[in-house]
């Protein structure tokens, strides 16, 4: 088990070293104010409004960095310091859920599978590993036969948790590629501010990087122990 510790923490060890970059760049891009004084939310209605989307509300949320976009009830969350601010970070972020919004619109095929994994992965993310470590116990303690299959099935159903932070890749960077180019071709931003706004998505993507790493890697770990070992 050693491997499986030494795993984890280089998976926690960069994981926090990009969070941690990551709130250093939205802090200082926090400084770096918008030259047409708008704020958070205003950014986003306006995205919303020349994408032609009218249903989707802007709303305020509790927290930092919680901003989000909820298909359900089509929401576009913003932190209040997003909301309310008037910067390049703010732009940003805004900008970067409205991206979210402007996918569902238009259907946008891989965000589509992603909210149709929500309600698996919410159950699997919390008993995977459990049943990987359950089943492995089980089958060395009373030999392999139901044991390797309660692993197996644990295995599988960190994959489909594996399977949505892979599929979370392209649908942020979308949505950051989305958000970026409304900025830019709107001239919403001066060049200091584009790039300020750039850099921070760019960091906030690395976040969704890492987690899709780690998930392949925890997944690779725990399929050779489950496979690594005889059935006889």
């Amino acid at each position: 088990m050693l491997l499986y510790y030494i795993l984890i923490g280089v998976i926690a060890l960069v994981s926090w070293a990009v969070s941690s970059k990551l709130k250093s760049k939205f802090e200082f891009y926090s400084k770096v104010h918008l030259r047409n004084g708008m704020s958070g939310a205003e950014i986003a209605e306006k995205m919303l409004a020349d994408n032609g989307i009218r249903d989707v509300r802007v709303i305020s949320t509790p927290g930092r960095l919680t901003d989000h976009y909820n298909p359900a009830d089509k929401t576009v969350n913003l932190s209040e310091a997003v909301y309310n601010q008037r910067n390049a970070a703010a732009a940003a972020v805004a900008a970067h859920e409205c991206g979210h919004a402007v996918q569902h619109a238009q259907a946008y095929q891989m965000l589509g599978l992603r909210s149709a994994l929500v309600p698996l992965v919410n159950v699997s993310s919390g008993i995977s590993q459990w049943l990987i470590i359950g089943g492995l116990m089980l089958g060395a303690a009373a030999g392999l036969g139901i044991g390797y299959w309660v692993a197996v099935a644990g295995l599988v159903l960190m994959a489909v948790a594996t399977v949505f932070t892979l599929i979370t890749l392209p649908v942020e960077y979308d949505a950051s590629h989305r958000a970026l180019a409304w900025l830019k071709n709107k001239n919403m931003l001066s060049q200091e501010e584009y790039a300020g706004a750039e850099d921070s998505l760019k960091w906030a993507a690395r976040t969704y990087l890492v987690a899709a790493i780690g998930a392949v890697a925890m997944l690779l770990f725990w399929a050779l122990r489950v496979f690594g070992g005889s059935r006889d």
